[in-house]
């Protein structure tokens, strides 16, 4: 049986076999796994005096800082349940997810408290930089516990098409979820992981707890410019990284010195289909890295990857299913699909989460049996349909294909916006760039493309149109491109947000309905 029940089980390993590794970096300290753990005792004795009860929620609202982490260990070893709440949201969502998790207590910074007024009156405040202050508490054991069922993190999407909506995670979901990333990108001790993305999202939550599992050294960056980020990986020597492809965009970009860039070991791509053109440009800009090219959701924190050896040969792959998952590709029947067929990636094994919070009716339909599967069911039995398609090749080799709500229903066909993007990716202009579907009166959907590229809006806008003409048949060519010369606006996980730049088309074909485009 594992023995690691909790993430403060995978500190204490750390801090018994490495106690003088450095644990944390961040820009004003280096501290040791020792001191960390101290002082994650001390946080958790904290916790409880202050009346915390395991079960109740402690959020953190807040950068990147030493304090957050230890806030965030302390509440798990006080038996609380954890909930990040990402620095990009705006006040009235923070105050929703405040009071949907119930939180009992909240960590953040005294401006971001100042907004936050409306807050629940019940709800105990703590500022980050009364952490450090807190006595010490050596003698702390922390909360007994046996079950890895039990939840342990509430993570909040981003809301770009509501209200934010919370995924529980259980102790295991994250014990198992940091093992697996940490085994397959075979991290060491002696990594340094940049912890580029939020706590608040399930692959900035995973840098953290993979280098935990590892016994390495999480290095956290919160920036403004991506210009920040080779000279934070050239003073605390970053081995590691991942990113959405936003990020690696601005990061393929950049005049990268060759200390930083020959250093890293490995980087990994989720939240999104990274363009074969990028990962050929992040190939030359990191020539000593493995490239990890992975495809999860948060309801199932990690869910594949493609092995390195296989990104050159399989272009567009997701790869297959990480440790300790099961993935299957069915039709909307339950069935299994065929070779290349398309149909819903359906997620089953250790880190399938334990639904939505507050949210039964929505967790029923996310969150059910495998068909053939009899009833009574156990928790493992249950799989999580992720609502994205995909189809797997002979070899078993999983491709993404779309979300399936946002496929485009056009002209009577089914098409996939990712086929679409790939296109303009192949164009030199073209800097970051997505499609969608939009209402059409005779076509049922009209295709609108963002694109955010290079040089002459014009021209660009010519060149890619030239472009989707000769490589697409013409019910999948764009009726009209938006292109932009700025970087299209993100969510606050830092994808790029869809949602709101289709809303900005929604009337675009109203008036004046336009004719497909002829290839």
């Amino acid at each position: 049986m594992n023995p690691h029940i909790r993430l403060v089980d995978l500190l204490d390993s750390a801090a018994t076999q490495r106690p003088d590794g450095i644990a944390i970096a961040d820009p004003r300290r280096r501290v040791r796994y020792a001191q960390l753990a101290a002082d994650v005792r001390r946080v958790a004795a904290a916790l409880a005096a202050s009346g915390i009860e395991p079960g109740e929620r402690v959020a953190t609202y807040a950068p990147k800082a030493y304090e957050t982490i230890v806030t965030m260990l302390a509440a798990n070893l006080a038996g609380a349940i954890i909930v990040p709440i990402n620095p990009q949201l705006r006040d009235h969502q923070v105050l929703h997810i405040l009071a949907d998790s119930g939180a009992r207590l909240l960590v953040t910074t005294a401006p971001r408290l100042a907004r936050l007024a409306a807050r629940p009156a019940a709800l105990v405040c703590w500022r980050v930089d009364d952490v450090a202050a807190l006595p010490d508490a050596n003698d702390y054991a922390g909360h007994a516990l046996a079950v890895d069922s039990d939840p342990a993190a509430i993570l909040y999407t981003s809301g770009s098409t509501g209200r934010p909506k919370g995924v529980v995670l259980s102790h295991r979901n994250l014990t198992a979820g940091a093992e697996s990333v940490a085994a397959y990108q075979r991290l060491a001790h002696d990594d340094v992981i940049l912890g580029a993305l939020p706590l608040s999202f399930d692959a900035g939550l995973s840098q953290l707890t993979s280098a935990l599992a590892a016994h390495a050294c999480y290095a956290p960056l919160d920036f403004l410019r991506a210009e920040e980020v080779p000279a934070w990986c050239a003073q605390v020597g970053v081995t590691s990284i991942t990113g959405v492809p936003p990020l690696w965009m601005q990061l393929a970009a950049l005049a990268w010195p060759d200390g930083p860039r020959l250093a890293v070991r490995r980087f990994a791509n989720t939240g999104g289909t990274m363009p074969a053109p990028l990962l050929e440009r992040l190939r030359r800009v990191f020539p000593n890295a493995a490239p990890y090219l992975m495809y999860g959701l948060t309801e199932a924190f990690r869910s594949t990857y493609l092995p390195p050896d296989e990104a050159a040969a399989r272009p567009g792959s997701i790869g297959k299913a990480v440790p300790n998952a099961q993935i299957l590709v069915l039709r909307a029947d339950g069935s299994e699909c065929d070779a290349d067929e398309p149909g819903e990636l359906v997620h089953r094994g250790a880190f399938v989460t334990l639904g939505y919070w507050n949210a039964p009716e929505l967790t029923a339909q996310r969150f059910r049996p495998l068909p053939h599967a009899r009833h009574p069911v156990s928790l493992a039995d249950v799989a999580v349909w992720s609502g994205d398609i995909v189809k797997r090749d002979a070899d078993g080799f999983l491709y993404f294909v779309s979300r399936a709500d946002e496929m485009i229903k056009t002209s009577g066909y089914r098409v996939s916006p990712t086929e679409i993007e790939e296109i303009l990716f192949e164009c030199a202009q073209t800097l970051e760039a997505v499609a969608f579907g939009v209402p059409h009166p005779t076509l049922g959907q009209a295709i609108v493309a963002c694109v955010y590229g290079r040089g002459d809006p014009a021209q660009c806008r010519q060149a890619l149109m030239q472009a989707c003409r000769a490589r697409l048949p013409s019910y999948m060519v764009p009726q009209h491109i938006d292109v932009a010369g700025a970087p299209l606006p993100r969510n606050p996980n830092g994808k790029i947000d869809r949602p709101l730049l289709k809303s900005g088309h929604l009337s675009r074909f109203d008036v004046e309905p336009r004719a497909a485009a002829l290839g």
